[in-house]
């Protein structure tokens, strides 16, 4: 029991000097433990009461026990009083550790209580108020808080009899601490007496707030207004406030945004004399008018900002008042803030009201804006309103977009002078533009209407679309022609067929214009009339046009002239050209036009961004005006480089498909024509159809999708090439090993002066400043448990080298080299001393660290000693060496052969002196160990050594007198320990570090280095930043309960990470002193172990971690910049956390944080301590939530009001700024979160971090050096979006979370870096981006927020960015970390969400815009990497659809059979090529070259081959081809229906099994029904051409097919853990059984009922246009070929071919239907009451249908092959029945229902009622439908068909499920990487815990 005490103690010991940040925090605001369970938290309903006190206890506990034995007695007492009987949780034990406190500390006191408290107390007063002048506002703050428990303690003592002088006092102490009280600050503490903090003391600070305060010359206000609002004047925000009626919360917020902003730009400007701010202020005012300026341009205004005074100092206060006008404003607007140019509106408006008061001084606030918070009310409810009124049009995203006007539809209102007339100032109410009570109708759509078609693609794209169809035209002629080849073009009649693509251009733009007038017709209600006359010119144009050049073709084709001839006439007889010729040359003028001045890119933004009237009117035919997408074009290096991609790229592209697509299918193609048409086998629809048309459509339709698809393929080839060489071009991957580390190491001091070293320095300065950064990050390591202390040491430099001749490297460089010294030494002869020397110099590091080791020594010693003699000793042999150093008589002095002892003896004594000293008898050994080493080298290594250890005085003892107190010293610690390692490392250290994650991070930082950055700046001289993270409700720190809760395998989550991560573990047990087999001990480090769980998942609390290292790199690199300069004094610490404060803050928008923290629910409380913990722990962190109150109106009810709130430290409420409504109901949940929140966000620039993001201390670094790039030219513009590459975190955990990391990895690397160069593309992803903050704030914000169409926000960021003349880079010298989903459901959610995204993408008018806007090349670079990646995805399948449709049509029509049997073919190797050619579709396989491609550059391409391979065994192929069924159906059925939500993905790292009703309700409309819909094609293709056509043919054609079916139909389950367990099957198949059975009801859940899913799974045709609905009813009719081809080919027809065949078939299916129908209603009728009833009508049902059969075997020679034959037939036919009964209730209701209610209802105007009178027509007409109509018969076929579909894919997997292998093979396949990093999850499935014992 004593050692396991004893272990205890010393691991609590450990514990408390090494834990986490986090951990002491949590440890602080716990009980301790033997009192309580391990962690118990004080209880939540005490806290607020009682932690007071016992903080009080604890401060004054040091000067006065007694006084802190008081107050926790009172503290007792308290509780005792609010919780007599101990009822809540936690109570008892609170009370039980009291009790027994108060007990321990209960000693005898000779004075009295009373007495002593007052005297104690009136003496922290008097030391309070005399040092309250030198201390800052935190520590002020607390010590009042102390002061006013300890008063209220003092009150109980005494009874309330307390001495006047204290009364006094704590009158006084009182007074000063309602300062506290009522003061509150977020950075800066403005206003506030007697603080001194350190920010405020920086000069940039301080002429910041000269600045705004700044009021001279300003009207006065009335004292009356200023009474009445209860505030004086102390700057101009405040003068703003009384003037305009903004909130005192927002005034306080924007001041100090406003100063720190001045502040930090003053850094990089200069001033004038006595005006330090005057370029800042200019600079600023650019920045933040840029957009105010634009918009007043655009329409012609005179901008309000005018500064018409002649001293520099007033034109430094007008342009401060307008910029604080402007931030007020956008600080006060919520979701307003989204609707950028509203704001200009608003500004232009109320800086016109500003200037009248100045010109005029008089101070009068505008009408209606005299009281705070009249702004909210006059100026932003109004809109908010309109907001609030189109979104509940929206009926939560259902509606479509065309129904309500969504942020930019009422933003784009404001780029028209229309709204000056309309809107006036202050708003009318009664404009159009507001909703009026008792107005129903729709407004119109502003320039463009979100509607959904396909057709947007062709609109948006149309320039891509005609480039391909012409040159398909074109390459088709040619082909065609007598020559075949390119050739061919100059014969005569080719090249004049060839201009008839003019024609087919023509047609083309007619369509496209078509589709302009009919996409945007109801926009025109608010379209300028120009733009509409416009559409209309064009429309009639094209007609001409369309018109024209067939009739002059026609006409000109009499005369056909040459190529040759052609040129030459237009030289010499121009005038005798066809007309068609002229017609061509006039058409293409524009486009001749465009092409000009594409090469002219300047001139072409000119044009495009003039407001000249003179070139509005010329650019008017060109292209709509709009305020957006004006001036985008690069300038022309940028231009060649993409062009020159492309163009490389087509030339490919086309000349692929002229040579492999296009030219192998003329000759089969004319083959068919030529031939008869062939006998069909079926009712042939269309028999005279000539040449066999038929046939040629079939094998040309899937060779057309293919030759519009392939692009995308050819450009994965493509970027993988640019971005391989782009990417070595910028050093990419040149470290990626720890050897080349080593190579490279000491080059890297000088790389690092380059780029993070602000001014030139010394060498030695230069090393000193990289091993300072270089230590930091190893000690992240070790804190982060990646590395051990062993490895740590190893790699660690050290922090202090003055004593040293040498540079002294990380002993990793030097691992070896000293023990190999030795080895030379001992064995080398006496007498070559030279070539002794010379060996050990051949190895310069060898020859250092001897040199270091030696020095280091004599150091150690001569530190340790303390006696003269014992010095002069140490001296003497130092002097004997340099002696024989110079004299050469080193091996005739020294015996070398000792040399091995004299080492062995040392390392001895430095494992002494390394070990902590525990007792005095440590320093009896170390005495003993260095007496012993001190004899063995005089004695025995010195061969005349005897004499120097003689004392003059012999009976003294040498080396006993020792200085301990230097072995407490760090830096002589570091120096013992670094020279144990030197002299006992005999390994390479090859193998440091060991964990993978820190080999990577270790070789990523090192290369970067050596990339391509910007010098960073000093700390205090760099642009500052914040970082926002939205946070909804997902973990923040795993509780103690989640991490010991076993799954259903009996896994806990601790259990599985510490296989998952088991060196990381160790590290962990190691960093807090436990030992691994000591449980009790582990158990009571719960809180640590809590955080480094966290810390390995997707959790809040890592991502806040690695948010907040960028502030302790600055306090890092501005402590280093001080030191540097030596002109710099004072308090160096406190400073560069004052310049850290200013330069970075750190914001997480916690959305429910309110809601949290007044729930009971168990859960969300954690979640709200949890946060609470890590803003204590962290005090830059700051959070921001929405706040709901009810508050009571004059008439008693209580109405809602919502609050922007910030909060810091110990929820200390900063900023409450009251919103006009809940944000988050007007759009998108997440990009609201972040606007609300973004006002608290401080700087000029702003990084968007996810919260399953991931930071490092090393990358933080490199922050500063980000940053600058906002400062560089890249291309024709400085950046505003600077993009970050992305680690994968979470690659580690599965073989699918491998496969998605290397994904997502060659996206976010090779991927952007061809976005961005050359392709100039790159947008918005939703990755650790940063944004030039001032550029979006007054842009419309980071993202975009209307409901649905927005639902990818982030990208919405880099279109409005790009359309505003923005410009995205990407950078890699930096990455951060980032989290992904690791099971197979995860993932599926995750690629449903994005494919929903890209379809609402493919409809919004950015993507229209840009695609209209950008040059062609550009424009094709968009496509193929946004929307057309999705598109050609979905294409890839519609080949194969397409192709076997074309097959079973040739198959069952007889005609290929037809053809391939006919006598007078002697060759069919045409037609077979002809089969084939969907073979081009498996090039889709190239689509994994980019992640090949960068995993090469990064990790050495036989990595990449290694890894490749590994993929393709862990069926990586399966997985990408089952997601390409994923992105397929969740894109197009956004675009037809709509239904796209944000789907949660979780984020769990624990893969568990889902169920198989779980997989069958996620994929059985995505891919099951697909694939057994190809299943089918396949099986008849194969059953009804078997008999004449080979098998070799069918193979090589469907094999990719086949593959397909099998990934779409098993891939679920192949990668669904224990799927192949026997007993997991018998539950799934129970569990699914189950659930088809359950009848569906009021408020079941689709996971409880198929009834409940099956409903819920159409709700999407709900919602559908009755476009949409009829093209899946057309769309459905392929599934009647079957039945129709089928049933000609049975054996009862005898071969007739009539129509009544196919008549009577349908025959059998009426009887089915009915005898489903009779069955359905004897359940309804007489199931309850009559069962025998029942069972006699299925009876006769079943000898019915039984006859039937019967009498077809023996009447009519029905076979067997038949009714095999017959269920392929009748299962489609089923199944479009099923189609069409889920359509006809939609279309029924949309052609008849609501027509119907629209006549009858009498309320209903425009047919916009929504009152009762038209819901109990809803609701009758939908009942009397029900009972009409065969829902109930359709319902029981559908739950036939999922039984069938649920069998046929559960068999194969029960079958497996037998042999026990199988299990075993998945494992293995599932978790191969995790195998490699230690985990048994052979174990773990099967529910052990390790050890081979089952868990319970």
């Amino acid at each position: 029991m004593a050692t396991a005490s004893t272990s205890t103690g010393a691991a609590a010991m450990a514990v408390s000097g090494r834990r986490n940040m986090l951990a002491q925090t949590l440890a602080s605001r716990r009980l301790p433990e033997g009192v309580a369970e391990p962690g118990e938290r004080v209880p939540d309903a005490l806290a607020p009461e009682v932690m007071p006190f016992i903080r009080a206890a604890d401060d004054v506990e040091p000067f006065n026990p007694r006084v802190a034995f008081l107050c926790r007695k009172y503290a007792y007492k308290k509780v005792q009083r609010m919780d007599p009987s101990s009822i809540q949780r936690g109570v008892r034990q609170f009370k039980t550790y009291m009790s027994l406190k108060l007990d321990q500390d209960d000693t005898q006191f000779l004075v009295n209580d009373a007495k002593e408290i007052q005297r104690f107390y009136k003496h922290y007063c008097d030391n309070l108020i005399r040092s309250s002048q030198r201390t800052n506002f935190d520590e002020l703050a607390r010590y009042y808080q102390v002061s006013s428990a300890l008063y209220e303690v003092l009150k109980d003592v005494t009874n309330n009899k307390v001495d006047s002088e204290v009364m006094k006092c704590a009158k006084v102490v009182e007074e000063k601490s309602g300062h506290f009280r009522s003061y509150k600050y977020n950075i800066v503490p403005l206003n506030f007496p007697g603080s001194s903090e350190a920010v405020l003391e920086l000069p940039e600070i301080k002429s910041a707030i000269d600045a705004i305060r700044n009021t001279d010359g300003l009207p006065k206000p009335h004292m009356s207004s200023m009474h009445r609002e209860g505030k004086s004047i102390r700057d101009l925000l405040d003068w703003l406030s009384l003037a305009f009626g903004f909130q005192n919360s927002n005034v306080e917020n924007q001041r100090e945004n406003m100063i720190l902003l001045l502040a930090n730009i003053s850094t990089r400007t200069s001033g004038q004399d006595g005006l330090p701010l005057v370029d800042t202020v200019n600079d600023l005012g650019e920045k933040i008018f840029g957009n105010y300026e634009s918009w007043c341009n655009y329409l012609h205004l005179s901008s309000r900002i005018m500064i018409n005074y002649d001293g520099a100092l007033k034109k430094q206060q007008l342009m401060l008042l307008h910029i604080g006008l402007y931030l007020l404003i956008w600080g006060e607007a919520s979701n307003v803030r989204f609707m950028p140019e509203c704001l200009c509106y608003i500004f232009h408006h109320m800086a016109n009201q500003l200037n009248e008061m100045v010109e005029e001084n008089y101070f009068q606030p505008p009408p209606g804006f005299e009281e705070e918070g009249s702004f909210l009310k006059v100026v932003i409810e109004p809109i908010y309103k309109v907001l609030q009124k189109e979104s509940q049009r929206s009926k939560g995203g259902t509606a479509g977009h065309s129904a309500w006007r969504n942020y930019d539809d009422l933003n784009e209102q404001f780029w028209s002078e229309k709204c000056f007339m309309k809107l006036g100032w202050p708003w009318d109410l009664r404009a159009d533009f507001f909703h009026q009570a008792g107005r129903t109708t729709r407004k119109p759509k502003t320039n463009f209407v979100e509607v959904r078609t396909f057709l947007h693609l062709f609109r948006s794209f149309n320039r891509m679309w005609v480039f391909f169809i012409l040159a398909f035209q074109a390459m088709l002629i040619v082909s065609w022609s007598s020559s075949g080849s390119l050739s061919g073009i100059a014969d005569v009649t080719v090249f004049r067929s060839v201009l008839s693509v003019f024609i087919t251009a023509a047609l083309l733009n007619f369509i496209k214009v078509t589709l302009d007038i009919m996409l945007t017709i109801q926009a025109w209600g608010n379209m300028e009339w120009t733009q509409i006359i416009r559409y209309l010119l064009k429309f009639f144009v094209a007609i001409a046009w369309i018109i024209i050049l067939p009739v002059t073709y026609s006409s000109s084709i009499k005369n056909p002239s040459g190529a040759g001839k052609l040129l030459n006439s237009w030289t010499r007889n121009w005038y005798n050209q066809s007309v068609y010729n002229v017609a061509i040359v006039i058409y293409m003028g524009p486009n001749i036009l465009a092409a000009l001045l594409f090469l002219l890119p300047q001139l072409q933004n000119v044009m495009e961004c003039s407001n000249s009237r003179a070139f509005i009117l010329l650019m008017w035919w060109i292209q709509p005006r709009l305020y957006l997408a004006r001036g985008m074009h690069e300038n022309i290096l940028s231009i060649f480089k993409y062009v020159f991609f492309w163009v490389v790229l087509l030339t490919c592209k086309l000349a692929f498909s002229f040579y492999v697509e296009i030219s192998p299918m003329i000759e089969p193609t004319k083959f068919i024509l030529n031939q008869v048409v062939g006998n069909y086998e079926w009712h042939e629809v269309f028999p005279f159809l000539p040449h066999n048309l038929g046939v040629v459509i079939t094998i040309w339709a899937p060779i057309v999708l293919v030759y519009f698809m392939d692009t995308q393929i050819w450009y994965a080839i493509f970027s993988t090439v640019f971005g391989g060489v782009s990417g070595a071009l910028s050093h990419v991957g040149e470290i990626r090993t720890l050897g080349m580390l080593r190579v490279r190491f000491k080059s890297m001091p000088d790389a690092f002066r380059k780029c993070h070293v602000a001014t030139d320095k010394e060498q030695a300065l230069d090393v000193r400043s990289f091993f300072c950064v270089w230590n930091s990050f190893i000690n992240s390591l070790r804190e982060e448990d990646f590395i051990s202390d062993r490895e740590k040491d190893i790699l660690m430099a050290p922090s202090s080298s003055n004593n040293l001749s040498v540079v002294p490297w990380p002993p990793f460089l030097l691992a070896s080299k000293v023990p190999t010294a030795l080895h030379m030494a001992m064995t080398s002869k006496e007498g070559d001393v030279h070539e002794l020397i010379e060996k050990i110099k051949l190895d310069k590091d060898r020859y250092n660290a001897v040199i270091e080791c030696y020095e280091s020594l004599k150091n150690i010693v001569v530190s340790l000693l303390l006696d003269y003699n014992d010095k002069k000793i140490v001296h003497g042999i130092d002097n004997i060496v340099q002696n024989s150093m110079q004299n050469n008589t080193l091996l005739e002095d020294f015996e070398m052969a000792e040399i091995g002892k004299v080492s062995n003896t040392l390392a001895k004594l430095l494992q002494l002196l390394k070990s902590e000293p525990t007792d005095g008898s440590m320093e009896r050994k170390i005495v003993n160990a260095l007496q012993d080493f001190m004899e063995i080298i005089t004695r025995d290594f010195m061969k005349d050594g005897h004499g120097i250890s003689k004392d003059e005085n012999e009976r003294k003892q040498s080396f006993t007198n020792l200085n301990m107190n230097v072995i407490k010293e760090a830096v002589w610690r570091e120096q013992v320990v670094r020279l144990h390692l030197l002299l006992t490392m005999k390994d390479s250290a090859m193998d440091v570090p060991t964990n993978l994650d820190a080999r990577r991070r270790i070789t990523f930082f090192a290369n970067s280095l050596f990339m391509k950055m910007p010098r960073a700046p000093q700390v205090h001289d760099m642009i500052s930043f914040s970082v926002l993270t939205p946070y909804y409700n997902e973990e923040v720190l795993y509780s103690s309960h989640e991490l010991n809760r076993k799954n259903e395998d009996g896994i806990s989550i601790l259990f599985y990470l510490q296989k998952i991560y088991p060196d990381e573990w160790k590290n962990f047990l190691e960093r807090i002193g436990v030992d691994s087999d000591n449980e009790e001990a582990v158990k009571g480090c719960m809180d640590d172990i809590r955080i480094w769980a966290s810390y390995r998942g997707q959790t809040l609390a890592r991502t806040v971690r690695g948010m907040m290292y960028y502030r302790r790199a600055l306090e890092l690199q501005c402590y280093e910049d001080m030191k540097n300069n030596q002109d710099l004094g004072g308090d160096k610490f406190a400073r560069s956390k004052a310049v850290a404060d200013i330069k970075f803050t750190y914001v997480v928008a916690c959305q429910l944080y309110g809601v949290h923290k007044a729930s009971k629910d168990s859960r969300e409380r954690g979640l709200y301590e949890n946060i609470l913990n890590l803003m204590l722990t962290y005090s830059a962190l700051r959070i921001a939530y929405i706040d709901e109150k009810e508050e009571p109106l004059p008439n008693g009810k209580l109405e809602k009001h919502y609050y922007s709130v910030l909060v810091k430290g110990d929820d200390e409420e900063v900023y409450r700024i009251k919103l006009p409504g809940k944000p988050t109901e007007v759009g998108e949940g997440k990009p609201n979160n972040q606007n609300h929140a973004i006002i608290f966000t401080r700087g000029e620039a702003l990084q968007a971090i996810d919260m399953n993001q991931d930071n490092y201390l090393e990358e933080a670094f490199k922050m500063r050096n980000l940053l600058e790039e906002f400062l560089i030219k890249h291309g024709k513009s400085k950046p505003t979006i600077l993009g970050v590459r992305e680690h994968i975190f979470t690659g580690s955990v599965s073989s699918l979370a491998w496969f998605m990391s290397n994904q997502e990895t060659s996206f976010v690397t090779i991927g952007q870096r061809v976005l961005a160069n050359p392709l100039k593309v790159r947008f918005h992803y939703g990755h650790p981006d940063v944004f030039d903050r001032i550029f979006h704030i007054t842009r419309g914000g980071i993202s975009k927020a209307s409901k649905v169409i927005n639902l990818s926000e982030d990208i919405f960021a880099g279109f409005n960015s790009t359309l505003r003349r923005g410009n995205v880079t990407h950078h890699e010298y930096i990455q951060l970390g980032k989290g992904r989903d690791v099971g197979m459901n995860q993932i599926s959610n995750f690629e449903a969400k994005v494919a929903n995204g890209n379809g609402e993408q493919t409809l919004c008018r950015d993507v229209y815009r840009l695609g209209h806007r950008f040059d062609f090349y550009r424009m094709l670079s968009m496509y193929f990497t946004t929307v057309g990646f999705y598109f050609n995805s979905m294409v890839a399948v519609l080949t194969v659809y397409v192709f076997l449709y074309g097959r079973l049509y040739l198959v069952l029509s007889g005609l290929e059979k037809s053809i391939l049997q006919d006598s007078r073919i002697k060759n069919i190797k045409p037609f077979e090529n002809a089969l084939a050619t969907q073979s081009v579709f498996q090039l889709g396989t190239l689509l994994i070259l980019p992640m090949i491609m960068e995993v090469g550059l990064e990790k050495g391409f036989g990595k990449a081959l290694a890894e490749f391979v590994m993929m393709q065994l862990q069926l990586a192929p399966m997985f990408f081809t089952f997601h390409l069924g994923t992105k397929t159906h969740y894109y197009g059925r956004t675009i037809l229906h709509g239904g796209a939500k944000y789907r949660g993905t979780g984020r769990g790292f624990v893969v568990r099994h889902a169920k198989f009703a779980e997989n069958y309700r996620m994929y059985s409309r995505s891919h099951f029904v697909k694939a057994l819909e190809l299943l089918i094609l396949l099986v008849v293709y194969l059953a009804y051409g078997s008999s004449y056509r080979s098998s070799s043919l069918y193979v090589y054609v469907t094999v990719s097919m086949w593959f397909l079916v099998f990934c779409w139909l098993f891939a679920p389950f192949v990668f669904n853990p224990s799927c192949f367990e026997w007993h997991k099957t018998v539950d799934d198949w129970t569990d699914w059984w189950k659930w088809m059975n359950n009848r569906g009801g009021i408020g079941l859940a689709p996971e409880q009922s198929w009834e409940a899913w099956w409903v819920s799974e159409h709700e999407h045709l709900k919602n559908g246009t009755i476009r949409s609905l009829l093209l899946e009813l057309i769309l459905s009719l392929r599934l009647l070929i079957y039945q129709y081809g089928i049933v000609y080919h049975l054996h009862i027809v005898h071969e007739n071919k009539s129509f009544m065949i196919y008549a009577l078939s349908w025959l059998v299916i009426a009887i089915a239907l009915v005898s489903l129908k009779v069955v359905s209603l004897g359940r309804e009728k007489f199931v309850t009451k009559f069962q025998l009833v029942f069972r006699i009508l299925k009876g006769i049902v079943f000898i019915v249908l039984i006859s039937l059969m019967v009498l077809l075997f023996v009447g009519f020679d029905l076979a067997l092959s038949d009714v095999g034959a017959s269920i392929l037939a009748f299962i489609p036919t089923g199944w479009f029945i099923l189609l069409i009964a889920q359509l006809c209730g939609p279309l029924f209701r949309r052609l008849v229902i609501e027509p119907l209610r629209v006549l009858c209802c009498s309320c209903c105007p425009g047919g916009a009622c929504r009152g009762p009178c038209c819901a109990k027509f809803r609701q009758r007409s939908g009942a009397v439908l029900h009972k009409v109509g065969p829902w109930d018969s359709i319902r029981e076929m559908a739950r036939m068909y999922e039984y069938t579909m649920g069998i046929l894919i559960f068999l194969p997997i029960a079958v497996l499920s037998w042999f026990p292998f199988m299990s075993e093979f998945q494992t293995r396949l599932l978790f191969n990487q995790a195998f490699s990093r230690g985990l048994q999850i052979s174990r773990i499935l099967a529910g052990q815990d390790g050890r081979g014992a089952k868990r319970e």
